[in-house]
């Protein structure tokens, strides 16, 4: 049988663990064994050795992954679009290969929920479990009672035939909001704002159930792990696999 091994720095950063560079620093500063012997660097391994970083044991690069990710603006939800300048799948460098559950549109920015495990995913985006997800959003015209009753109440898009659900909107300023959507129809607020003559010129989520954007800034992540992601699971109904640990990583840095 053929035995394919690969080199330690690559496995690592497949891992979650850190970046290919990153892993070398590791690696020569003596904090990373393989089978209780010291790591070298550029050495190759197979996976089925008992890997260490700063003497804890790596989960192996099947796990499941989850990331929070500050989408820019600017930035398209797609993977195939050849025609797109700049897509997600290019600006976000991640050495497990990962997808979005619940898009953004290109002119809007903020958090996505990252991922390999299709049954978050799935969970995720069922329309059916109310799962909650808050933005703020400046407009183009002053708020007034009427507009934030008016898009709490319900909106009917004629154009997709269908009403919004009531949903959770608080003045925050003489030109933003803050909304608090159950439900995901494609381009929703803009459609929403734009029924009472408004217009969308700024729009930001912050919150996915219980992941918040917090510091992140645009184009960086964080890996979910812990309690934040134990509830993430948990509010999903489903049981979490074994986290990788949090670390903070501009997209697209670091990689070789």
């Amino acid at each position: 049988m053929k035995d394919n091994r690969e080199r330690l720095n690559k496995y690592l950063a497949a891992c979650g663990i850190c970046s290919r560079r990153e892993a070398d620093r590791l690696i020569g500063e003596g904090r990373v064994t393989v089978d209780g012997d010291r790591a070298s660097v550029g050495m190759q391994v197979s996976g089925r050795e008992e890997i260490r970083v700063n003497g804890k044991p790596v989960a192996g690069k099947d796990r499941k992954a989850v990331l929070a990710y500050y989408k820019p603006p600017g930035v398209i939800c797609t993977e195939r679009d050849r025609h797109a300048e700049r897509k997600i799948s290019d600006e976000l460098k991640y050495p497990v290969r990962l997808t979005y559950a619940g898009r953004l549109d290109k002119e809007s920015e903020g958090l996505l929920i990252m991922t390999n495990d299709g049954a978050l995913i799935d969970a995720m985006m069922r329309g059916a479990n109310m799962h909650e997800k808050e933005y703020a959003v400046r407009v183009s015209k002053e708020v007034t009672r009427e507009f934030t009753e008016g898009m709490a109440g319900g909106v009917y898009l004629e154009e997709l035939n269908l009403t919004t659900r009531p949903c959770e909107v608080r003045k925050t300023g003489k030109f933003t909001l803050r909304i608090i959507l159950t439900q995901g129809v494609n381009r929703q607020i803009r459609r929403m704002v734009e029924s009472f003559g408004y217009r969308v010129r700024a729009l930001k989520r912050e919150r996915i159930m219980n992941i918040r954007l917090g510091g992140l800034r645009p184009g960086e992540y964080r890996v979910l792990h812990g309690e934040e992601l134990s509830r993430l699971y948990q509010e999903c109904g489903i049981e979490p696999e074994a986290p990788g640990r949090q670390h903070r990583k501009q997209a697209g840095a670091n990689q070789k």
